[in-house]
């Protein structure tokens, strides 16, 4: 995917804003080559809610993200903020 490919974010599905930031569904760190779309928040939550080795374990796909109770609270909480929304992200506990 390039930079002009991406119209929307990867997790939540919103329009995306004037920053993008690109993440990798399968870590670098792990071989993952892919890269896809995401607000600068969406990209900070998963990393504040998964290790590399979380994700690595995981499909490469938002969907299998979005099954855990935490993300899909900050999709349904993010869903209605602008796309440039920004807002400090917690750490995981």
């Amino acid at each position: 995917m390039t930079e002009s490919d991406a119209k929307t974010c990867w997790l939540c599905a919103r329009p995306l804003g004037r920053k993008v930031e690109w993440h990798h569904p399968v870590p670098k760190s792990r071989g993952g080559r892919e890269v896809v779309p995401l607000h600068p928040i969406c990209h900070r939550t998963i990393h504040a809610s998964f290790t590399n080795a979380e994700l690595a374990r995981m499909p490469a796909a938002a969907r299998a993200l979005l099954e855990k109770e935490e993300i899909r609270r900050f999709v349904r909480w993010v869903a209605s903020k602008p796309p440039d929304f920004h807002a400090p992200t917690a750490r995981r506990k």
